[in-house]
């Protein structure tokens, strides 16, 4: 009997909760859910077959399936925070090339763009992630020879904030601001100079100058304008020089000006050397900031735009933050992405300080961050023991460790971070690619991940892409191109 055989009206004008009690009538039958307890292995032992492993928290974008019991695997740094499943928002992903680490991010760059997060990839490299902000209507910034160039010296979104700002409030942003012109003009004469430290005497000297521009307020100062200053030599400088002669005054700055000028004459010529020419929209729902034109130009131009490149979006985070404190805008979640991230930090010796200081506070300012390597190995290729103690610490602070194809060896080193049982071991082992050379074979681990979070059991998942990211995740696209 269909359901326009029956007189509707006969059975009343509203159906009760499930349905009317007849026949083809759309009579809706409910099972009341059964009572679900949790309890360890030992405790549960005498209800076996059915007892069941934890599963995965349906909070966040979803990365996959689980591996051995097929449900959904969901995964956001700020989802999982807030559950209080983790103690901060770092994700460290490693993982042989080829085996999708990149495309993991970017599901969740999507995923998370979606929910509100802005998205700030901070020195793409190869570039892996432009067509990716640029599907989500985000900004591009191409930083290279003849491109868009980065003011190392440039406030940034902070210096826009700090113009609507008064009071006790604004004096501490100027204080954070100038820390971070010198911070980075520091690290920036480091790397110049191969791993040279700068002098105590020039670093007073460095921040006299940055003091002296900003009173003149001009605008952002740029290294030319330090290199000006230093050159003319007003009192304020000499004094800060503790020179007692002119000559004695070039004797004591004739380094710190030749260093200068490299970043303006030398091999980075063209880069840093006048004002930042596209500033980040701090309204965007994705900024890429594309720096694969100098990433052929060796570690030392990396590094110097990579270290730009952070300070400057950081700056961002920051001005948000301001801006939500001050109620002049809503409060807003950030996803960095630091792909390559130690290419930059072996440049020199001291490079791992300033990456430090800034990953420390992503708590505080409301950003998670993904950290994606390759192998420990790049840790271990850091200048100094102090540099390779930092970067060890960088990754271990991650609360959320993604562990894709690795041969054995690594693994062994990998257990000495984060705990790993044998099955898990031998599982993610068995993604690693082959010795042996097939023709046509794709990388066995390809897609496939173990997320840790602290002292508990891995979640293995398998990561299919469907639709347009089959196309928009593609890093090996040019590589097909160029063989035809």
């Amino acid at each position: 009997m269909a359901f326009a055989d029956i007189d509707v009206t006969a059975l009343g004008p509203i159906p009760p909760a499930w349905g009317w009690r007849r026949p083809g009538a759309g009579r809706a039958v409910h099972v009341t859910a059964g009572t679900e307890y949790q309890a360890t292995t030992v405790q549960a032992a005498g209800l076996y077959p059915f007892t069941a492993g934890s599963g995965a928290p349906l909070l966040g974008v979803p990365i996959g399936r689980h591996q051995l019991w097929g449900e959904s695997v969901l995964l956001d740094p700020f989802e999982w925070l807030n559950a209080g499943l983790i103690t901060n928002t770092g994700v460290f992903v490693l993982g042989q090339p080829g085996a999708g680490k990149s495309a993991l991010a970017k599901r969740l760059v999507m995923g998370m763009a979606a929910t509100g997060a802005q998205i700030l990839i901070l020195g793409d490299t190869k570039p892996d992630y432009s067509r990716v902000v640029q599907h989500l209507d985000g900004q591009v910034i191409r930083v290279g020879r003849g491109l868009d160039r980065i003011n190392p010296l440039d406030a940034g979104p902070l210096g826009t904030v700090l113009s609507r700002m008064s009071g006790p409030d604004a004096d501490q942003l100027r204080l954070e601001v100038r820390g971070r012109r010198l911070t980075l003009l520091i690290a920036l004469c480091t790397l110049v100079r191969d791993g040279g430290q700068v002098s105590n005497t020039e670093e007073v000297v460095l921040g006299r100058v940055v003091d002296l521009l900003a009173e003149r307020r001009t605008g952002d100062p740029v290294i030319p304008d330090v290199l000006a200053v230093l050159d003319q030599g007003p009192d304020t400088i000499r004094a800060a020089a503790r020179a007692t002669s002119a000559a004695d005054y070039r004797r004591r700055i004739d380094d710190l000006v030749a260093t200068l000028r490299l970043l303006c004459e030398g091999t980075l010529a063209g880069v840093f050397d006048s004002a930042t020419s596209t500033p980040i929209d701090l309204s965007a729902k994705a900024v890429s900031i594309d720096i694969s034109r100098v990433a052929a130009a060796g570690d030392k131009l990396v590094a110097a735009a990579m270290l730009s490149t952070w300070s400057y979006g950081y700056a961002v985070i920051d001005a948000a933050a301001v801006l939500a404190d001050q109620g002049l805008a809503p409060r807003r979640r950030h996803l960095a992405i630091m792909d390559e991230l130690w290419r930059a930090l072996r440049g020199a010796p001291g490079l791992v300080e300033p990456a430090d200081a800034l990953t420390r506070l992503s708590r505080n300012l409301g950003v998670a961050q993904i950290m994606l390597t390759h192998s420990l190995d790049d840790l271990d290729a850091l200048a100094s023991d102090e540099d390779r103690a930092k970067g060890r610490g960088m990754a271990e602070r991650c609360a959320i460790k993604v562990l894709a194809a690795l041969p054995g060896r690594e693994l062994d080193r990998i257990s000495q971070m984060v705990r790993l049982s044998v099955p898990e071991r031998d599982m993610v082992a068995s993604w690693a690619a082959p010795e042996a050379l097939v023709p046509g074979a794709m990388h066995p681990g390809r897609g496939k991940y173990l997320v840790k979070t602290g002292e508990r059991a891995g979640m293995p998942v398998a990561l299919h892409l469907v639709g347009e990211e089959l196309a928009l995740y593609d890093t090996d696209a040019a590589v097909r191109a160029g063989a035809r």
